[in-house]
């Protein structure tokens, strides 16, 4: 079941290559890597176990700003996120959430077409390069 919202993708890759490769995607296309975040590596800090699980935050903030402008609630949902990981049978996803479907839940339809719409075909992009789909 794919919760509300969330476009997942399988990888022809593993985790580690999934990851880098949408980082090299975004910033190939002049947004900026924000942050990458390695959950499996924070779980073995404290002792605990997580197969490979990785978010990373991206954005720019001409694309941002004016869905901010619109509602500024937008903000909790942005920058962008990608979160890949590995599930229990070796297999690689990737996952993100939808921009139209963000935007449809801060209420944020109307006047941020255009901008939600690039958005979107930049991210199923992004997605196709990172997963060799």
């Amino acid at each position: 079941m794919t919760p509300d919202g969330l476009t997942i993708c399988p990888s022809h890759h593993g985790p580690k290559e999934t990851m880098d490769r949408p980082i090299a995607a975004v910033t190939g296309r002049g947004m900026t890597v924000l942050a990458r975040i390695d959950h499996a590596a924070a779980a073995v800090k404290v002792g605990m176990e997580l197969r490979s699980t990785e978010v990373v935050l991206f954005g720019n903030p001409r694309g941002g700003t004016p869905l901010m402008q619109a509602v500024q609630t937008m903000g909790i949902d942005l920058p962008l996120k990608a979160l890949v990981w590995q599930d229990e049978g070796g297999k690689t996803w990737l996952a993100y959430n939808d921009p139209k479907w963000l935007a449809k839940r801060h209420e944020a339809l109307v006047g941020t077409e255009h901008t939600l719409g690039a958005m979107a075909e930049a991210l199923a992009a992004v997605a196709k390069e990172a997963t060799g789909a």
